[in-house]
C-alpha cells in the first residue's frame, strides 16, 4: 500500500461542515484492492489481539463489536486503516470518532478520512496506521507503545495550553467555531464580523497597559504597595557588586528571582546564605538583565483565575516532590508516584507525571 497524500482540514469542507479538523489520506491499496480482510487469515484475530478497545467501535452496523464484524464479513484495507487511525489516536489519549472511506475515482485508490485533535498527530496517525496494518496483514509483531508515546510527545508539543483549551473548549461547547492560527496559542472565536481573537488568555478585549504590567514584576508590586496590599521586602539589581548589599538590606532567608522570567525559570528560594545568593544570582541572570531579591516567604502557591473582575477559580500548585521511605531509590519514588491514576502524561489529566531530569540526577 502506497499513500500518495496526506492534507488537513481546519475549518467547514468537503467532508463535513460541522467537523472542522479533519484529515484526508489519498491511499492507494495497490496489489490489496483484491484481498479484502475476511480473505487474510488469521487477520482478525490479530486485530482484536492488537486493539481489543475496538469492540466499542460500532461502524455501520451500530452495534458494540460491529466493526469487528464487518472485519469477519470482509472490507477493505482503507476502512480499517480509518479505524486504526481513529484508535490509535485514542490511546494516545485524544479521542476521536469520525471517520470515512471513500472512492477516489481511480481503481484501488481511496480517500481515507478522519478526525483529529492536534494536526501533526493526525498526519502521524495516518502514517502509522498504514504500518502497523501492513504488518498485521504479514503476520509480524508490531509494538504499539512507541507510536503511541510519539504522539503524546507531539500533541504536548502542539497543544494549547490549559488556559487556551479551556476557552476553546467553553466556544466549542457553546456552538462557537474556533481556528488555530500559528502554533503557538493565537486563536480566532467565530467568523467574519463577529470573529474575536485570543492569545493564551489576552484577549482582543485585553488592555496592552494591564498585560505590560502583569509581565512586569517591579511595577506589580509597585501598584500593589498603593494599593496598600502587603507585599514582601525587596530590591532590583542587576550587578553582582550590589547582591551583598540587597541580601544585607532584605535579609535572609531570602527569595532570587528574573524580573520578567515565568513558568519558574531562574529562580531560587529559601536562601540562607550569601554563597548561595552568589549561585542564584547567576541563575537568574541567564533568563534577565534585572533581578529581584527578596524576602522569602513561607505559604502556598496559588493561581488565581478572575473573569470580568470576579474570582471564578483557583489552583494550588504544588511542585513535583517525593518522600523517602529509607529504601527506596528517587526513580522508584517517582515511579510509585506516578502510579496514581490522577496523574497523565503533559496536561491531559489533573495532576502530571513526574519526570527525571538533568537537575534530578543531581540530587
Amino acid at each position: 500500500m502506497k499513500i500518495r497524500e496526506i492534507n488537513a482540514m481546519r475549518g467547514p469542507n468537503y467532508w463535513s461542515v460541522r467537523r472542522h479538523k479533519l484529515i484526508v489520506m489519498v491511499l492507494d491499496l495497490e496489489e490489496m484492492e483484491e484481498r479484502p480482510s475476511n480473505s487474510i487469515d488469521g487477520f482478525r484475530e490479530r486485530l482484536e489481539a492488537m486493539f481489543p478497545t475496538m469492540i466499542e467501535h460500532r461502524c455501520s452496523v451500530g452495534t458494540r463489536g460491529g466493526f469487528f464484524q464487518r472485519v469477519e464479513e470482509g472490507t477493505w484495507m482503507g476502512h480499517i486503516i480509518e479505524h486504526i487511525a481513529l484508535e490509535i489516536q485514542t490511546l494516545a489519549g485524544m479521542d476521536t470518532g469520525f471517520g470515512r472511506t471513500r472512492g477516489y475515482g481511480e481503481e484501488g485508490v481511496y480517500n481515507v478520512v478522519f478526525s483529529y485533535i492536534e494536526e501533526n498527530v493526525g498526519r502521524y496517525a495516518a502514517k502509522a496506521s498504514v504500518q502497523i496494518c501492513e504488518a498485521l496483514i504479514s503476520g509480524e509483531d508490531y509494538d504499539l507503545e512507541p507510536d503511541i508515546q510519539e504522539m503524546r510527545e507531539l500533541r504536548e508539543a502542539e497543544r494549547l495550553g490549559p488556559s487556551t483549551g479551556s476557552i476553546v473548549e467553553e466556544a466549542t461547547s457553546r456552538g462557537i467555531p474556533w481556528i488555530r492560527l500559528n502554533k503557538y496559542s493565537l486563536c480566532q472565536l467565530g467568523y467574519g464580523a463577529n470573529q474575536k481573537r485570543i492569545q493564551a488568555t489576552v484577549t482582543s478585549e485585553t488592555s496592552s497597559i494591564g498585560v505590560e504590567l502583569a509581565c512586569d514584576k517591579e511595577d506589580t508590586k509597585y501598584l500593589l504597595e498603593q494599593a496598600e496590599v502587603e507585599v514582601p521586602r525587596g530590591d532590583i539589581i542587576s550587578r553582582e557588586s550590589s547582591l551583598e548589599d540587597a541580601c544585607d538590606y532584605v535579609g535572609y532567608p531570602l527569595v532570587i528571582k528574573p524580573i520578567d522570567g515565568n513558568h519558574g525559570r531562574g529562580i531560587t528560594v529559601d536562601i540562607q546564605n550569601y554563597e548561595d545568593a552568589v549561585v542564584a544570582f547567576h541563575a537568574a541572570k541567564e533568563v534577565s538583565r534585572r533581578v529581584i531579591v527578596e524576602k522569602f516567604i513561607t505559604g502556598e502557591d496559588y493561581r488565581l483565575l478572575v473573569i470580568n473582575n470576579v474570582l471564578v477559580a483557583a489552583a494550588l500548585r504544588t511542585p513535583a516532590h517525593v518522600i523517602g521511605d529509607g529504601k527506596s531509590t528517587v526513580k522508584e519514588l517517582v515511579d510509585k508516584v506516578n502510579e496514581d491514576p490522577r496523574r497523565g502524561y503533559g496536561h491531559e489529566n489533573v495532576l502530571t507525571m513526574i519526570t527525571i531530569n538533568d537537575l534530578t540526577r543531581t540530587i
